[in-house]
Protein backbone atom coordinates (compact mmCIF):
# COMPACT_ATOMS: atom_id res chain seq x y z
CA UNK A 1 0.00 0.00 0.00
CA UNK A 2 2.81 2.40 0.90
CA UNK A 3 4.58 1.55 -2.36
CA UNK A 4 1.43 2.31 -4.38
CA UNK A 5 1.03 5.64 -2.56
CA UNK A 6 4.64 6.56 -3.42
CA UNK A 7 4.16 5.65 -7.08
CA UNK A 8 0.97 7.71 -7.15
CA UNK A 9 2.72 10.75 -5.65
CA UNK A 10 5.60 10.48 -8.11
CA UNK A 11 3.10 10.37 -10.98
CA UNK A 12 1.28 13.43 -9.62
CA UNK A 13 4.44 15.47 -9.15
CA UNK A 14 5.85 14.43 -12.50
CA UNK A 15 9.30 14.14 -13.99
CA UNK A 16 11.14 16.64 -16.09
CA UNK A 17 12.22 16.51 -19.71
CA UNK A 18 13.88 13.09 -19.56
CA UNK A 19 15.20 13.98 -16.10
CA UNK A 20 13.95 13.98 -12.54
CA UNK A 21 12.10 16.95 -11.10
CA UNK A 22 14.35 19.76 -9.92
CA UNK A 23 17.12 18.96 -12.41
CA UNK A 24 17.48 21.77 -14.98
CA UNK A 25 18.67 20.75 -18.44
CA UNK A 26 20.39 24.15 -18.55
CA UNK A 27 22.65 24.60 -15.53
CA UNK A 28 22.19 27.76 -13.46
CA UNK A 29 25.21 29.96 -12.74
CA UNK A 30 25.02 31.59 -9.30
CA UNK A 31 27.69 34.08 -8.34
CA UNK A 32 26.67 34.42 -4.69
CA UNK A 33 24.95 37.26 -2.92
CA UNK A 34 23.82 39.11 -6.00
CA UNK A 35 20.43 40.73 -5.58
CA UNK A 36 17.04 40.61 -7.15
CA UNK A 37 17.07 44.17 -5.83
CA UNK A 38 19.86 45.55 -8.10
CA UNK A 39 19.80 42.05 -9.50
CA UNK A 40 21.69 39.36 -11.29
CA UNK A 41 20.40 37.99 -14.58
CA UNK A 42 19.63 34.27 -14.52
CA UNK A 43 21.00 32.06 -17.30
CA UNK A 44 18.05 31.73 -19.73
CA UNK A 45 16.21 28.47 -19.09
CA UNK A 46 18.18 27.60 -15.95
CA UNK A 47 15.13 27.81 -13.66
CA UNK A 48 12.69 25.87 -15.90
CA UNK A 49 9.93 25.72 -13.27
CA UNK A 50 9.71 29.52 -12.98
CA UNK A 51 6.44 30.94 -14.28
CA UNK A 52 5.18 34.47 -14.83
CA UNK A 53 1.58 35.17 -13.89
CA UNK A 54 0.15 37.88 -16.14
CA UNK A 55 -3.14 39.60 -16.81
CA UNK A 56 -4.68 39.78 -20.28
CA UNK A 57 -2.62 42.86 -21.16
CA UNK A 58 0.64 40.98 -20.53
CA UNK A 59 1.34 42.76 -17.23
CA UNK A 60 3.38 40.55 -14.88
CA UNK A 61 2.04 40.65 -11.32
CA UNK A 62 3.36 37.50 -9.62
CA UNK A 63 5.59 34.48 -10.02
CA UNK A 64 4.93 30.81 -9.49
CA UNK A 65 6.48 27.36 -9.81
CA UNK A 66 5.55 24.49 -12.12
CA UNK A 67 5.20 21.32 -10.01
CA UNK A 68 3.98 19.02 -12.77
CA UNK A 69 2.73 19.42 -16.32
CA UNK A 70 -0.75 20.41 -15.12
CA UNK A 71 -0.19 22.40 -11.92
CA UNK A 72 1.51 25.56 -10.69
CA UNK A 73 1.90 26.68 -7.08
CA UNK A 74 1.93 30.36 -6.13
CA UNK A 75 0.97 32.66 -3.25
CA UNK A 76 -2.63 33.11 -2.16
CA UNK A 77 -2.15 36.87 -1.83
CA UNK A 78 -1.50 37.08 -5.59
CA UNK A 79 -5.26 36.75 -6.15
CA UNK A 80 -5.00 34.58 -9.25
CA UNK A 81 -8.19 34.03 -11.24
CA UNK A 82 -9.16 32.11 -14.38
CA UNK A 83 -8.91 35.40 -16.29
CA UNK A 84 -5.14 35.43 -15.81
CA UNK A 85 -2.45 33.67 -17.85
CA UNK A 86 0.49 31.44 -16.93
CA UNK A 87 3.67 32.02 -18.96
CA UNK A 88 6.13 29.11 -19.05
CA UNK A 89 9.66 29.00 -20.42
CA UNK A 90 10.23 32.76 -20.39
CA UNK A 91 13.51 34.42 -19.50
CA UNK A 92 13.08 37.86 -21.07
CA UNK A 93 9.41 38.54 -20.47
CA UNK A 94 9.57 41.60 -22.73
CA UNK A 95 10.70 39.59 -25.77
CA UNK A 96 8.29 38.40 -28.44
CA UNK A 97 10.92 36.06 -29.89
CA UNK A 98 11.31 33.60 -27.01
CA UNK A 99 9.75 30.17 -27.37
CA UNK A 100 7.52 30.45 -24.32
CA UNK A 101 4.13 28.89 -23.62
CA UNK A 102 1.05 30.93 -22.71
CA UNK A 103 -1.32 28.75 -20.73
CA UNK A 104 -4.93 29.28 -19.73
CA UNK A 105 -6.10 28.64 -16.17
CA UNK A 106 -8.77 26.03 -15.56
CA UNK A 107 -8.98 25.99 -11.77
CA UNK A 108 -7.66 28.02 -8.83
CA UNK A 109 -7.59 26.41 -5.37
CA UNK A 110 -6.47 28.50 -2.41
CA UNK A 111 -5.50 26.91 0.89
CA UNK A 112 -8.67 26.72 3.01
CA UNK A 113 -6.90 28.28 6.00
CA UNK A 114 -5.48 31.27 4.07
CA UNK A 115 -5.49 34.23 6.44
CA UNK A 116 -4.81 37.54 4.67
CA UNK A 117 -4.64 39.40 7.99
CA UNK A 118 -1.72 37.36 9.36
CA UNK A 119 -0.53 36.18 5.91
CA UNK A 120 -0.70 32.58 7.14
CA UNK A 121 -1.09 29.66 4.69
CA UNK A 122 -0.21 31.89 1.75
CA UNK A 123 -0.52 29.15 -0.88
CA UNK A 124 -2.64 28.69 -4.01
CA UNK A 125 -2.67 25.90 -6.59
CA UNK A 126 -3.38 26.73 -10.23
CA UNK A 127 -4.50 24.03 -12.65
CA UNK A 128 -3.77 24.59 -16.34
CA UNK A 129 -6.48 23.90 -18.92
CA UNK A 130 -4.03 21.76 -20.90
CA UNK A 131 -0.72 20.10 -20.00
CA UNK A 132 2.49 22.07 -20.36
CA UNK A 133 4.93 20.83 -23.02
CA UNK A 134 7.93 19.75 -20.98
CA UNK A 135 11.27 20.66 -22.57
CA UNK A 136 14.77 21.83 -21.75
CA UNK A 137 13.27 25.18 -20.71
CA UNK A 138 10.06 23.96 -19.07
CA UNK A 139 10.20 21.31 -16.33
CA UNK A 140 8.91 20.91 -12.77
CA UNK A 141 10.52 21.57 -9.42
CA UNK A 142 10.55 18.91 -6.67
CA UNK A 143 8.51 19.66 -3.55
CA UNK A 144 10.30 19.59 -0.20
CA UNK A 145 8.44 17.15 2.04
CA UNK A 146 8.14 17.02 5.82
CA UNK A 147 11.32 14.92 6.10
CA UNK A 148 13.46 17.47 4.23
CA UNK A 149 16.30 18.99 6.21
CA UNK A 150 17.43 22.39 4.99
CA UNK A 151 18.96 24.04 8.07
CA UNK A 152 19.50 27.67 8.94
CA UNK A 153 22.53 29.06 7.14
CA UNK A 154 22.07 26.91 4.05
CA UNK A 155 22.45 28.94 0.86
CA UNK A 156 19.38 28.71 -1.37
CA UNK A 157 18.13 30.67 -4.40
CA UNK A 158 15.07 32.75 -5.19
CA UNK A 159 14.15 33.98 -8.65
CA UNK A 160 11.61 36.27 -10.25
CA UNK A 161 10.80 39.39 -12.23
CA UNK A 162 10.16 41.53 -9.14
CA UNK A 163 11.21 45.16 -8.83
CA UNK A 164 14.98 45.74 -8.72
CA UNK A 165 14.35 48.74 -6.45
CA UNK A 166 11.27 49.41 -4.33
CA UNK A 167 10.87 52.79 -6.09
CA UNK A 168 11.21 51.40 -9.63
CA UNK A 169 8.31 52.00 -12.01
CA UNK A 170 8.59 48.71 -13.88
CA UNK A 171 9.69 45.15 -13.25
CA UNK A 172 12.79 43.97 -15.18
CA UNK A 173 12.56 42.22 -18.53
CA UNK A 174 15.19 39.61 -17.65
CA UNK A 175 14.57 36.94 -15.00
CA UNK A 176 16.59 37.76 -11.87
CA UNK A 177 18.06 35.44 -9.25
CA UNK A 178 19.53 35.84 -5.78
CA UNK A 179 21.41 33.53 -3.43
CA UNK A 180 20.00 33.77 0.10
CA UNK A 181 20.85 32.03 3.38
CA UNK A 182 17.99 30.35 5.22
CA UNK A 183 17.26 31.55 8.75
CA UNK A 184 16.10 29.51 11.70
CA UNK A 185 12.67 30.41 13.06
CA UNK A 186 14.33 31.95 16.13
CA UNK A 187 16.60 34.11 13.95
CA UNK A 188 13.65 35.26 11.88
CA UNK A 189 11.66 36.19 14.97
CA UNK A 190 14.54 38.48 15.95
CA UNK A 191 13.47 40.61 12.95
CA UNK A 192 9.74 40.00 12.73
CA UNK A 193 8.68 38.86 16.22
CA UNK A 194 5.27 37.25 16.60
CA UNK A 195 4.46 37.88 12.92
CA UNK A 196 6.33 34.66 12.18
CA UNK A 197 4.38 31.40 12.41
CA UNK A 198 5.32 27.76 11.92
CA UNK A 199 4.07 27.84 8.30
CA UNK A 200 6.64 30.49 7.35
CA UNK A 201 10.37 30.31 6.60
CA UNK A 202 12.77 33.23 6.25
CA UNK A 203 15.76 33.81 4.00
CA UNK A 204 18.07 36.72 3.23
CA UNK A 205 19.01 39.69 5.36
CA UNK A 206 22.58 39.41 4.10
CA UNK A 207 22.67 41.63 1.02
CA UNK A 208 19.84 40.21 -1.08
CA UNK A 209 16.05 40.10 -1.01
CA UNK A 210 12.85 39.51 -2.92
CA UNK A 211 10.69 42.50 -3.87
CA UNK A 212 7.25 43.36 -5.25
CA UNK A 213 6.49 41.24 -8.30
CA UNK A 214 8.47 38.28 -6.95
CA UNK A 215 5.45 37.19 -4.87
CA UNK A 216 4.40 33.59 -5.43
CA UNK A 217 7.75 32.68 -6.91
CA UNK A 218 10.19 30.03 -5.72
CA UNK A 219 12.78 29.74 -3.00
CA UNK A 220 14.71 26.60 -3.94
CA UNK A 221 17.46 24.63 -2.21
CA UNK A 222 19.78 21.99 -3.64
CA UNK A 223 20.64 18.76 -1.86
CA UNK A 224 23.42 17.84 -4.28
CA UNK A 225 21.13 15.86 -6.57
CA UNK A 226 18.19 18.13 -7.31
CA UNK A 227 16.54 21.44 -6.45
CA UNK A 228 13.59 21.48 -4.08
CA UNK A 229 10.88 24.08 -3.58
CA UNK A 230 11.33 25.11 0.06
CA UNK A 231 9.52 28.45 0.08
CA UNK A 232 6.96 30.54 -1.81
CA UNK A 233 7.63 34.30 -1.82
CA UNK A 234 5.12 35.77 0.62
CA UNK A 235 6.00 39.07 2.36
CA UNK A 236 8.80 41.21 3.76
CA UNK A 237 10.16 44.73 4.03
CA UNK A 238 8.01 47.32 2.27
CA UNK A 239 11.23 48.96 1.13
CA UNK A 240 12.73 45.67 -0.09
CA UNK A 241 15.69 46.20 2.21
CA UNK A 242 18.43 43.64 1.53
CA UNK A 243 19.34 43.85 5.22
CA UNK A 244 15.98 42.43 6.32
CA UNK A 245 15.02 38.79 5.64
CA UNK A 246 12.07 38.08 3.40
CA UNK A 247 9.33 35.68 4.48
CA UNK A 248 8.19 32.67 2.48
CA UNK A 249 5.41 30.11 2.87
CA UNK A 250 7.11 26.98 4.25
CA UNK A 251 6.48 24.28 1.62
CA UNK A 252 7.18 21.35 3.95
CA UNK A 253 4.06 22.38 5.90
CA UNK A 254 1.93 22.29 2.75
CA UNK A 255 3.33 19.20 1.02
CA UNK A 256 0.46 16.92 2.06
CA UNK A 257 -2.20 19.49 1.17
CA UNK A 258 -0.64 20.02 -2.26
CA UNK A 259 -0.41 16.29 -3.05
CA UNK A 260 -3.92 15.55 -1.74
CA UNK A 261 -5.46 18.51 -3.60
CA UNK A 262 -3.85 17.52 -6.89
CA UNK A 263 -5.03 13.92 -6.42
CA UNK A 264 -8.61 15.10 -5.82
CA UNK A 265 -8.70 17.46 -8.79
Amino acid sequence: MAFLWLVSCLALLGTAYGRGCGVPAISPVITGYARIVNGENAVPGSWPWQVSLQDTTGWHFCGGSLINENWVVTAAHCGVSSAHRVILGASDKCSMNEDHQTMMIGKVITHPAWDPYNINNDVTLVKLTSPARLSARVSPICLANVAANFPGGKLCVTSGWGLTQSTANNTPCQLQQAALPLLTTAECKNYWGSNISDVMICAGGAGATSCMGDSGGPLVCNDGRAWYLVGIVSWGSGYCSPRVPAVYARVTEFHSWIVDTIAAN
